[in-house]
């Protein structure tokens, strides 16, 4: 089963040379910088490089992270501050507010800022894999676990480094609660659409796959709700994005809860489950157009052309169908049975359990998971880089450190965008995953 995601942009950030001039004094100094420059460098082309996997990635960024580290950590107490976190100035773009960086001279806020676009890599990598036509089962597994790792990059970089920042975060801007939130659950509630898919092939119990649609729902309609405090010229696309998300699956889980009342001859509720399927996808369908007509960041999509959404469409439209023909059966068998001269009572009993009236309200669905949750997983900055050793660090003096900063960033100074891969879109798939 193919899938269709919302991505922002990556992040874009300034160059960085990593040369300190009298300041960096000996071969092994100069070789960690000169290091530092390039692992930074070969980082950021892989974010754009199509054929990048999780392996080359995870690679790379170790490799970087961990010689960033001796920026960061010191080597004699974990309770004192480098002497180098502040000797460099950072300027990264945010994924919603355009290409006027934000800037900090802490290493801290370049380790939050390239982990984010690590963490965003790792979705974008799992949009690419899931809009494929014919997906494999290993290829799923990718995407499943592409997401979780993401989410606990977010995770992790919200509890344990961006309390860290000197800087207070400005509110709108990418490393702010709200937003690392969102990326959070939006993570988890796709990965949730692969074990749907993935129950739906196996053909699962239908009362599984409900709950299940109506947790990604909720987890939806969550990340919705923790951006709706933001300037919607911003995350209004993205907002449309997670409520049409929200809609859909809503929908998936009144079709496949209407099937459980059905299979237990409930045809009345079933019927008015698959009514209110058909209320949700609708609002689904109309927030597709909303989607395709709203400027701003993210995915270029008609997301009601895609495979994944015509498909629930058939479905909701057969399931009822079929419901209604039930109860068209049963209630002809009724009026014959009826009209009989000897009824048995086995026999009325018979008709009446099947044929009831289709109720007024939809059904409630208090409908919990118990399987499949998704959960992020666990990360953790890599080690200090073995480059550091004390000699490296002292060979840094610090003295000697010009005292014009000219690498401060002008007001309106704007950084390159990332040259994201032009991914064409799959047949039949209706978008254009970025």
């Amino acid at each position: 089963m193919t899938h269709w995601f919302h991505r922002n942009p990556l992040k874009a950030t300034a160059p960085v040379s990593f040369n300190y001039y009298g300041v960096a004094n000996t071969p092994a100094a100069t070789k960690v910088c000169n290091d530092l420059r390039l692992s930074r460098t070969r980082l950021l082309e892989l974010f754009t490089d199509s054929s990048c996997n999780p392996e080359m990635m995870k690679n790379a960024a170790d490799l970087y992270f961990s010689l960033l580290q001796g920026f960061i950590l010191s080597l004699h107490d974990s309770s004192q501050e480098c002497k180098l976190r502040y000797i460099q100035n950072f300027k990264w773009t945010d994924t919603l507010q355009g290409q006027v960086p934000s800037a900090q001279q802490d290493a801290v806020f370049e380790l939050v800022s390239m982990g984010f676009n690590v963490a965003l890599w790792y979705t974008k990598y799992a949009s690419r894999l899931a809009g494929k036509e014919d997906i494999t089962e290993d290829e799923a597994k990718d995407v499943h676990r592409s997401l979780k790792i993401a989410a606990g990059i977010f995770k992790h970089l919200k509890e344990s480094h961006i309390p860290k920042l000197i800087t207070p975060v400005e509110k709108g801007r990418d490393l702010e609660a709200r937003l690392i939130d969102s990326y959070i659950i939006q993570c988890q509630a796709e990965a949730q659409e692969v074990t749907i898919a993935r129950a739906i092939e196996l053909k699962h119990n239908p009362g599984l796959i409900a709950a299940l649609a109506n947790e990604t729902a909720n987890f939806y309609q969550k990340a919705d709700q923790t951006l709706s405090s933001l300037d919607p010229t911003c995350a209004g696309k993205w907002r449309k994005y997670l409520n049409l998300k929200s809609c859909f699956y809503m929908a998936y889980a009144y079709c496949y809860h209407g099937q459980t009342l059905l299979a237990s001859d409930k045809c009345g509720e079933a019927i008015r489950s698959l009514q209110e399927s058909e209320k949700f996808f609708a609002k689904a369908e109309a927030l597709c157009k909303e989607y395709g007509e709203t400027k701003g960041p993210g995915t270029t999509a008609k997301p009601s052309g895609h495979l994944f959404f015509r498909k629930l469409g058939s479905l909701i439209k057969n399931t009822l169908e079929k419901c209604q023909r039930e109860n068209g059966f049963i209630s002809s068998r009724q009026k014959r049975t009826e009209g009989e001269v000897e009824k048995t009572s086995e026999q009325f009993s018979f008709a009446s359990s099947y044929f009831q009236k289709v109720p007024a309200e939809a059904p409630q669905l208090e409908l919990k998971a118990n399987y499949g949750l998704v959960e992020p997983v666990p990360f953790e900055f890599p080690a200090l880089n073995a480059q550091w050793i004390p000699e490296a660090v002292a060979a840094f003096d610090l003295t000697k450190r010009p005292k014009e900063d000219t690498a401060k960033p002008k007001p309106d100074e704007e950084v390159k965008p990332l040259k994201e891969p032009n991914i064409k879109p799959q047949k039949d798939s209706g978008c254009q995953i970025s």
